[in-house]
């Protein structure tokens, strides 16, 4: 017991003297991009890694009983439709959520609307582009759903755990209500499978499309998105019926899916 404490407390000492040294010949180096790259890497890299191998090890589970491909397969159309879903419900809540500020501040609405310049680092966009489309799903889900969830479901029991995690989920992001619903389909999701596989893959697509939408702005999504205030009355129509049926398509499949699982409340160990 004694030495494998001092063995972590090794390997997390040597983590963390790697990193302080790593961010300082880069920040000697003066390359903003490269700094922030580093930084992106450690937060959805190393600190997943280290959270996630304390607590597999503190309740001894190993990777392949939570990530299989064992009935990945049948679940791939769902998992899209719900990416579809959860894609709309975004787009209108921001529509939504802009309406709401423009009477409060004309001047942030305006400032979000306006379109940022991308660097023109081909590298950096590529890289930036996979860690938030690829590494950072991966590591939300194994951080939020894997450990957070399992902890508060053992604590609070299977919705106060899921409503908890989700909402817990919902902070760290900019659209909040949005994100609150796609933790619980996530989380609904992975307690009924077993297999935290599908919720990444359905963060993946989300984030994999949502970086597309940020980088090439597709025509096909002209009638819905926002680009600037006379969008927001031009497009209210539009967004407002998605948004209905989006919140009650989500609702009803989570609360579809959620059906059985108060009886079965079997932890995902």
């Amino acid at each position: 017991m004694f030495e494998e404490m001092r063995t972590r407390f090794v390997i997390g000492l040597m983590t963390v003297v790697s990193i302080v040294s790593v961010s300082l010949l880069l920040q000697a180096t003066g390359n903003v991009l490269l700094n922030s790259l580093f930084a992106m890497l450690v937060f959805y890299i190393v600190l997943p890694v280290g959270i996630c191998s304390y607590s597999f090890n503190k309740r001894g589970v190993k990777l392949r009983q939570v990530v299989f491909y064992r009935g990945t397969a049948r679940w791939l159309l769902p998992v899209f439709g719900l990416t579809v879903l959860v894609t709309a419900l975004s787009i209108s809540l921001y529509w939504l959520l802009l309406r709401g500020l423009l009477s409060l501040s004309p001047t942030v609405v305006d400032s979000l609307l306006t379109q940022r310049q991308l660097p023109d680092a081909l590298w950096y966009l590529v890289a930036i582009g996979f860690i938030l489309a690829v590494i950072a799903p991966i590591a939300e889900e194994f951080v939020f759903r894997e450990v957070l969830l399992n902890q508060l479901m053992a604590i609070f029991g299977l919705w106060k755990g899921i409503g908890l995690t989700s909402l817990i989920f919902a902070i760290f992001h900019f659209n909040v209500f949005g994100s609150f619903l796609f933790a619980v389909v996530a989380s609904l999701l992975y307690v009924k499978t077993g297999n935290l596989l599908l919720p990444i893959l359905l963060h993946i697509f989300n984030n994999t499309f949502s970086v597309y939408q940020t980088f090439v702005n597709p025509s096909f999504l002209e009638w819905l998105m926002v680009t600037d205030i006379n969008d927001l009355y031009a497009k209210a129509g539009a967004n407002l019926i998605v948004l209905i049926v989006s919140v009650g398509l989500l609702i009803s499949i989570s609360l579809w899916m959620g059906r059985d699982l108060e009886t079965r409340q079997q932890s995902i160990k």
